[in-house]
């Protein structure tokens, strides 16, 4: 999953891709790279980011998600918790919703998934991009988290919603301290629910920094791909990241690499 911020905030390229031309630019160069999914957001959710009205939001996003479809057939994501963002960016030709309020910031969101048949990615979050960072606190994170994802896998199906459409998220940097994030990577493989996916977004963030003790963005993309591999280790399949070329060859040395360990251990059972 290539990311695709048209915002002028966000945290690692706010401001770069705001105009559409230079979005689809380089919604194309992550497509020629590799990308299966484009996730497009217009409005940021780096901690403390302001909030943007639904009519903002959507002035960014659905003329990108016009163009996209009018040109490729591939899989459309908009990263919003607004409903109506959501409704407009699905007719619009996007195929998938990706919350990072679990469907919880808005109580319409539920329906509109469910009239549209789309795609869904449940974000485990405390608070909002507001108030997420401030004294984030858990008994044991790895188990709540999990629990969150029980509770809205019960929630959503028992809504109407199709388990085959729902996807996980732990959301890395949402909420937690970095080490809780560290928690969670390390047990990523505890963490599927109902046998659903999960998607991991570490790219360029800030507990990446903090374990290095180097906090310049810039840096961060190699770390990226070494979390993205391990990510598939454990059994992670989708990645949501920035560079998606380094990441996606990561991914495929990992496999290589865990396809030719699987050959070697049925060879000498």
């Amino acid at each position: 999953m290539g990311i695709l911020n048209t915002t002028p905030d966000s945290f690692s390229d706010g401001g770069t891709f705001v105009d559409p031309s230079s979005a689809m630019k380089h919604a194309w160069q992550m497509i020629e790279e590799g990308a299966e999914i484009i996730d497009v957001g217009g409005e940021s959710t780096r901690p403390g980011a302001p909030e943007v009205d639904e009519d903002e939001e959507a002035n960014r996003v659905i003329p990108v998600i016009q163009a996209l479809r009018a040109r490729w057939d591939g899989l459309i994501s908009i990263d919003t918790s607004k409903a109506s963002v959501a409704h407009q960016a699905l007719l619009s030709g996007a195929d998938i919703v990706n919350d990072v309020s679990g469907l919880r910031a808005d109580p319409q969101m539920v329906e509109v998934c469910k009239d549209h048949g789309c795609g869904i990615i449940v974000m485990h979050m405390i608070g909002n991009p507001r108030t997420m960072q401030v004294n984030p606190i858990y008994h044991n994170v790895v188990a709540e988290v999990r629990e969150f994802f029980h509770e809205r896998y019960h929630f959503l199906t028992e809504r109407g919603i199709a388990a085959e459409a729902l996807c996980f998220d732990p959301g890395i940097g949402f909420g937690k301290t970095p080490e809780h994030n560290w928690q969670l990577i390390e047990q990523l493989d505890q963490l599927s629910v109902h046998h659903r996916p999960l998607l991991l977004g570490v790219s360029r963030k800030s507990f990446i920094g903090h374990r290095l003790g180097n906090m310049a963005i810039a840096q961060r993309s190699w770390p990226t791909v070494a979390l993205t591999s391990m990510g598939r280790e454990l059994g992670v399949m989708l990645h949501r990241v920035h560079e998606v070329k380094a990441n996606l060859e990561s991914l495929r040395m990992t496999e290589a690499i865990i396809g030719d360990l699987a050959v070697k251990n049925i060879s000498s059972a």
